[in-house]
């Protein structure tokens, strides 16, 4: 992947869609038996996950977790400056953090109100996504992985969500939509996608091969999988 370049992540059920997201992430109970992940000349597999995110990559979960008890804002501050400190950066003091906070909301449309309550904690589904891609905004990563970010979304929640991606993308950053349905990618417009399947990516094209997906469905490549195999 280049800076700037959004790449779809396509495939049925099962195909490991959510395991390659979370092993980019460096979820620990993913054992990586070969191989490696570079990014940016550095292995990602030698990175803890808080590492990694002080590398510049985010994960926005397909079901994000509630975390009673810890403000939103309490605990954004702290992973803002986490990030920052790692990077050898001055950390935001309350003004300097509040006026990134309020640059940001307007971004993914989120109420001043939900920062005040718990991370997610009785949040609905839409607001859940809008928050992770409001956490995405206040990290400002260099990838961002979005594990099936339209899971879950009626059409309204999803343009919104959708605009605030789109609103974040610049020359240098990158972004991986994992998705198993095409309709996100009416609205984040990839500039390739990739179809996995049994943990490998079997084919890939440009944004015309969700189309094909959408129309076909998955099994005319899994014939030619199985016919190759």
């Amino acid at each position: 992947m280049n800076p700037g370049e959004v790449h779809a992540i396509m495939g049925p059920n099962g195909s490991g869609k959510s395991t390659l997201a979370a092993i980019l992430a460096g979820r620990e109970e993913y054992e990586v038996t070969e191989g490696e992940i570079l990014f940016n000349g550095k292995d990602l597999l030698d990175l803890a996950p808080e590492e990694r995110a002080g590398e510049g990559v985010f994960l926005a979960f397909q079901y994000p977790v509630e975390i009673p008890g810890v403000n939103t804002q309490i605990f954004l501050r702290a992973a803002v400056n986490a990030v920052r400190k790692y990077r050898g950066e001055d950390e935001l003091d309350a003004m300097q953090f509040l006026k990134l906070v309020r640059e940001k909301t307007k971004i993914v449309e989120l109420s001043d109100q939900l920062l005040k309550r718990s991370v997610n904690e009785g949040f609905s589904g839409g607001e859940k996504k809008r928050a992770e891609i409001f956490q995405m905004a206040m990290l400002n990563p260099m990838l961002s992985i979005l594990d099936e970010t339209d899971s879950g979304l009626d059409i309204d929640a999803l343009k919104i969500v959708a605009n605030g991606v789109n609103a974040l993308k610049t020359e240098a950053n990158a972004t991986v939509v994992i998705t198993h349905y095409q309709r996100l990618l009416d609205y984040i417009v990839p500039d390739f996608v990739h179809v996995l399947y049994k943990g490998q990516i079997i084919q890939s094209g440009g944004k015309e091969l969700a189309l094909e997906l959408e129309k076909a469905g998955y099994d005319p490549i899994k014939a030619q999988f199985a016919e190759a195999v």
